[in-house]
This record gives C-alpha cells, sequence and structure tokens, in this order.
C-alpha cells in the first residue's frame, strides 16, 4: 500500500516538465500585389533564444542566459543568432528557396503572466512569373497558424502546421482555399484538448483536486458538470468581447483556486452544498483563463463558433481524461480501503496546495 503515493506523485509531477507552448507562435504572410512578400512570426523571445543556444552546444553565464536579459538584451542576441535561425526556416516559390532580409525586435511583458514577444519580419521580392510558396518553421515543437493575405484588408486564409513541417502550396494572386469547417472542428477539438493534456498543468491539478474529495461518482460528476457549464460562460463571453479580464488578475486567481481546492481536501472528506457553487465560481475564472489561450491561438473568421464550440469540446475530454486515469490509476484499486485518504487524498492535496501557492507568488511576481 505504500507505493501508491509515489504512483500518484509521478502522475500529478509528469506534465509539469512539458513547456506549454500552444499559441506561442504565430505566423503571417503579406503577399503585396504580386510583387513582394513580407512574413512575420512572433513568438516567445525567450523560448526562441534558449532554443537557438541549445542548438550551438554552448551554455552561457548564468547572468547572460536567456531567461535573465532584458527584452533589448534579447533582441541583440536573436541579431546576433540570425545564420543560425535561417537554419531552420524555408520560404520556397515554386520549389526554389529565396533569402530574405530580416529584421528582429523584442518587446517586454506587458504583466507578470506574460512573456517577452519577439517579432520577426522576412521581407523581398517574389520572383517574376512565380504561382506559389511554401513555408516551414522549425523553432517551435507545437502547432502554430499560419494566415496569408494579398492585401492588409482581406480576410486572411489560415493554415495550421506542427513544427518542422511544410506548409501545403500558397497561391501567389489567387486567394487560398478557405478550411473546411470539418477540418476546423478537428483542429480546435485537439488544440482543447491538448491545453488540458499534457500542456494545461494547473488545471490538471485543479481537477483531481475535484476529483478527490469524494469516493462517490455522483458527487465527481456534480463537481465537474458545475465547473464545465461555468468555464463554457465565461469563455463564450470573453471570446464575443463582452468580458475582458487582464491575465494580471486571472492566473494568480486561478492558482489560488488551485490552492483552496486542496486545502479543503484536506479537512473535508464528503462533498458540501456550499463546495459546488465555489467550483462554480472557480470555473468562471478559469473560463477566462482558457479565453486568454484561445485569442493567443486565434480563430478563423469564417469558422468562429465551430472552433468555439470544439475547443470548449476538446477541453471537456481533456478534463474528463485527467479524472478517468486518476480512477484507473488509483480510484478504481484503492478508494475503498479504510487508509485511501490518509494516504493517498490528503498527502497527494498537500502535494497540489504547495505547487499552486508557488504558483500564485510566481505569478504576482514574488519570487
Amino acid at each position: 500500500m505504500y507505493r501508491i503515493t509515489p504512483v500518484l506523485l509521478l502522475f500529478l509531477c509528469g506534465p509539469i516538465l512539458c513547456a506549454h507552448e500552444i499559441g506561442t507562435t504565430r505566423v503571417a504572410v503579406l503577399l503585396q500585389d504580386g510583387r513582394t512578400y513580407r512574413v512575420e512570426i512572433v513568438t516567445d523571445a525567450t523560448a526562441l533564444a534558449e532554443k537557438l543556444e541549445a542548438s550551438t552546444g554552448a551554455t552561457l553565464p548564468y547572468n547572460m542566459r536567456p531567461s535573465n536579459m532584458s527584452a533589448p538584451a534579447l533582441q541583440s542576441l536573436l541579431v546576433n543568432f540570425d545564420p543560425r535561425f535561417r537554419q531552420r526556416i524555408k520560404l520556397s516559390f515554386d520549389g526554389v528557396e529565396v533569402h530574405p532580409a530580416s529584421t528582429y525586435s523584442v518587446e517586454p511583458p506587458i504583466d507578470s503572466a506574460s512573456a517577452a514577444a519577439a517579432t520577426i519580419r522576412l521581407t523581398g521580392e517574389i520572383p517574376p512569373n512565380a504561382r506559389q510558396l511554401t513555408w516551414m518553421f522549425g523553432w517551435t515543437f507545437a502547432s502554430y497558424a499560419i494566415t496569408t493575405r494579398r492585401s492588409a484588408t482581406e480576410n486572411p486564409a489560415t493554415q495550421w502546421l506542427e513544427g518542422g513541417d511544410t506548409s501545403a502550396p500558397i497561391p501567389v494572386n489567387a486567394s487560398a482555399p478557405q478550411i473546411d469547417r470539418l477540418g476546423t472542428a478537428i483542429r480546435y477539438l485537439a488544440l482543447g484538448f491538448t491545453h488540458i493534456v499534457p500542456y494545461g498543468f494547473d488545471h490538471v491539478l485543479f481537477v483531481l483536486g475535484i476529483y478527490m474529495l469524494s469516493r462517490r461518482t455522483r458527487a465527481v460528476l456534480v463537481q465537474v458538470s458545475a465547473f464545465t457549464i461555468a468555464h463554457s460562460i465565461t469563455l463564450g463571453l470573453s471570446m464575443y468581447g463582452i468580458v475582458a479580464v487582464s491575465p494580471r488578475v486571472v492566473e494568480p486567481m486561478i492558482a489560488l483556486s488551485i490552492a483552496y481546492v486542496a486545502v479543503e481536501n484536506t479537512v473535508l472528506s464528503e462533498l458540501k452544498s456550499w463546495r459546488v457553487g465555489l467550483v462554480f465560481a472557480f470555473g468562471l475564472l478559469h473560463g477566462l483563463g482558457f479565453a486568454g489561450a484561445l485569442k493567443e491561438l486565434g480563430l478563423p473568421r469564417s469558422e468562429f463558433l465551430t472552433a468555439l464550440l470544439t475547443f470548449n469540446v476538446g477541453v471537456e475530454a481533456g478534463q474528463l481524461s485527467v479524472i478517468g486515469t486518476a480512477f484507473l490509476l488509483v480510484g478504481w484499486h484503492f478508494s475503498n480501503r479504510d487508509w485511501y485518504r490518509k494516504r493517498v487524498v490528503v498527502p497527494a492535496s498537500v502535494l497540489i496546495a504547495c505547487t499552486a501557492v508557488y504558483w500564485t507568488l510566481q505569478r504576482l511576481s514574488l519570487i
């Protein structure tokens, strides 16, 4: 029985090793009058600098590492890394690679919950009589969107790519085909799921906190239903621009909600009616967090509602997978044992609470 808690701790701690890269990279292509092109890459400046540094095999001194640099210093570092940066990007017209001019700029974080943003602009002339272009970007490990316009006022066409993949051919003079409804649904369903598993470690801990309070399936489902309804409300309101709250407020509050649920698990053994109300209130808060991530990902204008709904369904599927995994690993075999609460629920809840308190202080820039 003493092996159970280490197994649960491994299940809890494993995802924290994964970097949450969803939404940190966007690529926009502007093909102006069939004569010139501009590719604008927006990405996490620190993460990009760290990848570039790692690719050299060298280790910088602690005070010169990207995570400790100011925005101007990061910008200078990226400029110096330009030859290496170009090794994992490829822009081709009719299969012939071109070599654009490049500029780098880095903006400091807008608040404690955001990262410094790097904007890399690649510009040049379109070869005469070129019919189509292809694009490849190998400096991200996650999904990213590439949008294409032929004028600044045109509605963009969007493709979703995995890091290192080459895009489908993009017509130079004709509008690119819009993504179909089924393709949009599949893509945003997957993005919603991966926002929970494996990238949403904070949301995973909150769902586990809900799961561990009671051994009864009905009690778990009541809490999950309240959480689902609540975050669906604020996700929708935020995406339609009706509600807007700064990440500086939302992110620390999400961390505090995780800590509260975990601490409450150590003093309660059964679901109370007011607990459901609190979970609903916390769900409203988490919905604002989901909206922040979805705004970073972007929604196609032509299939806005489809993308919004399927992203939310993906989030629910991710949450249910967390509960199902916890049940199969621990609850199914051990939840009816007398020692289950003392040796599994309480230690795991304490671990979750400590992690959440650390995140709270971190997101408030106190550590």
